[in-house]
């Protein structure tokens, strides 16, 4: 029996189980406490986080499950026309079943309609299908990050032109 797999907006009461669910993913890759949006005071309130104007937050839910989401947002320091594509973290239990494709489509019409005309995202080195599943939606390596997002210890920066 296949778990019926969902993406939606971020609801309120979502907000402690995904907490535990994206710090549980950036603990399973290594990724360090600081310098990065495991540090991010927002990570325990994301739906008042992304409540604001030009701002989502989508969840991926697996048979009543939150198994990670991610978000969009004006770059924090950055030009008005840049968005970032934020906390795109699932769980291992909703890999490989195109939640992650559905997600950036979504993401990235919601940025389109905000009027943003680039997306910006930052990663970590060896989260290497996160990088390809970027590449195949035409995000590009850059050599310096962008805007001031705080995540110092994130060494990987792309973009992807929305026009």
């Amino acid at each position: 029996m296949t778990t019926q797999c969902e993406i939606r907006p971020i609801l309120l009461s979502d907000n402690t189980d995904l907490a535990c669910v994206l710090r549980k993913v950036l603990t399973e890759f290594g990724v360090p406490e600081k310098g990065t949006a495991y540090a991010d005071p927002e990570l325990d309130s994301m739906f008042e986080a992304y409540n604001k104007p030009k701002h989502a937050y989508w969840v991926v839910v697996c048979g009543g499950e939150i198994l990670g989401g991610a978000g969009i947002a004006p770059l924090q320091k950055g030009a008005s026309h840049v968005c970032e594509l934020q906390k795109m973290y699932f769980d291992q239990k909703a890999r490989g079943k195109g939640l992650g494709q559905k997600m950036i489509n979504t993401l990235l019409d919601l940025a389109c309609s905000f009027g943003f005309t680039c997306c910006y995202l930052e990663t970590m080195p060896n989260m290497t299908a996160a990088q390809k599943l970027y590449r195949a939606n035409g995000f590009v390596d850059i050599d310096a990050p962008m805007g001031n997002t705080g995540h110092y210890s994130c060494p990987v920066w792309m973009t992807k032109s929305l026009v």
